[in-house]
């Protein structure tokens, strides 16, 4: 693999290609370590020693900004703005018809629908930013933190819109990064991106269990964490690669005096066919009730009862909801996704046709039988490791700050694969050797 790295930087567009790629990430590294105007850099950092940052969404958006939320820098909202419009731009793309076509007129299609999911990402930006700018106001961003309320010392509404822009104004500038590292770069621009942001807290998070356990020092809860998180990613890898082929073949046609077809492939079905949507679904639905309890006043039967069941993590309701939630989004994504009855016809109108069953609607119902099969138990490894966290928690005193959680080891392993597939495929086309003997 070594061999192979080294071999990847003595091919010149290659080499240009990482370099390129490597700049970008500096450039975004630097950026969320930049705070906005307004804020009191000194009293975040406060808080931040005092490991008392809120659960729920803020930890998972923090994760993907790399840490720079809870810090308020330039690059907070980092590219969960993005991830969240091109969800809601997929979803809507099977309910309304006009980016349904859009979707089907090929490459002009799909370059309208990445101008929308630009816009709507803007838009985004800046309904999140206001939010994050209101929260660190009220001092609710930090829990327990006496400080909490002099983060933002001027509170005035032009400091206030200049904060909410700076943020909106980062989000875009993530977004062309991505876009660039894209272009010009290895990989997709966007999931890069979102691999360094997770991992760059891997480290400080690592040391923060050595610190605060008991055991040798804290030795060996921190060689527990890495165990657990080396058999983890064995496990995702395994999971990750896991695939149902169906064969199909396709007949021969007499065009002429040429034959055409008689080929046979198959439909590569996942077991995980999701992906990491379902865990973000369920995590932003479960957090929707602890926010509205946390802005809303006084001390009522109902505000206690959610900060009891939902708002803790490790709460017995909210494992349960958690668990179920990704079961749920899991089938209804992967319903939405996949549409068999179009497979179907694709495979009718070029002569496919799976081996003993018949084209059509009989083909289209045995495609559903199947990923209904495969999805229960991607479904339920999705719920597993998605619980780790919590786990870790009960199990042997891990922090908050548990790196190897469902959410993070997902995409950095699914990000991780297809990097080194890209680079290992280019190898290939000049004749070298790729990552795998």
């Amino acid at each position: 693999m070594l061999t192979a790295f080294a071999r990847a930087f003595k091919t010149p567009d290659l080499r240009k290609k990482l370099l390129f790629t490597f700049g970008i990430i500096v450039i975004y590294r630097v950026g969320t370590h930049i705070p906005i105007p307004g804020v009191d850099y000194k009293a975040v950092q406060v808080c931040i020693d005092q490991a008392s940052t809120n659960t729920g969404l803020f930890g998972l958006v923090n994760m993907f900004s790399g840490g720079a939320l809870l810090q308020i820098t330039i690059f907070a909202l980092g590219i969960m703005p993005y991830i969240t419009a091109s969800i809601i731009l997929q979803l809507l793309t099977v309910v309304i018809p006009r980016l349904e076509a859009l979707k089907k007129e090929g490459q002009a299609g799909t370059a309208k629908i990445t101008q929308y999911t630009r816009y709507l990402t803007v838009a985004l930006a800046i309904l999140q930013g206001t939010g994050l700018v209101a929260t660190a106001r009220s001092g609710a961003l930090f829990q327990r933190c006496q400080v909490a309320n002099q983060i933002v010392p001027d509170q005035s509404i032009f400091t206030t819109v200049v904060m909410v822009i700076t943020m909106t104004a980062g989000t875009a500038t993530v977004m062309w990064l991505g876009e660039l590292i894209t272009d010009r770069g290895i990989g997709n621009g966007m999931s890069i991106l979102m691999f360094i942001s997770i991992a760059a807290t891997f480290p400080s998070a690592l040391w923060a269990i050595k610190q605060e356990g008991s055991l040798a020092d804290g030795w060996i809860e921190f060689g527990t964490v890495v165990a657990v998180g080396l058999v983890m990613i064995g496990l995702v890898v395994f999971v990750e690669q896991a695939q149902r082929r169906i064969p199909v073949q396709y007949a021969k046609r007499m065009i002429g005096r040429r034959s055409y077809g008689g080929t046979s492939t198959y439909i590569p079905l996942k077991v995980n066919q999701a992906g990491i949507i379902p865990v973000i679904f369920a995590s932003s639905l479960l957090y929707i009730p602890a926010l509205i309890a946390q802005f809303s006043g006084g001390t009522s039967g109902w505000k206690t009862w959610i900060e009891r069941n939902l708002a803790q993590t490790d709460a017995p309701m909210h494992i349960v909801l958690y668990f179920f939630l990704i079961i749920f989004f899991a089938f209804f994504y992967v319903a939405i996704s996949f549409n068999p009855e179009e497979v179907a016809d694709n495979m009718k109108k070029y002569g496919g046709f799976i081996p003993g069953i018949r084209a059509g609607r009989p083909t289209a119902e045995y495609l559903s039988y199947v990923l209904n099969r495969i999805t229960w138990p991607g479904s339920l490894y999705l719920g597993l490791i998605a619980l780790v966290p919590t786990m870790a928690l009960a199990g042997f005193g891990a922090n908050q700050n548990f790196p190897f959680g469902g959410t993070s080891i997902l995409i950095i392993v699914g990000v991780g694969l297809e990097t080194v597939k890209q680079i290992e495929s280019q190898l290939q086309q000049r004749n070298y050797e790729g990552f795998l003997r």
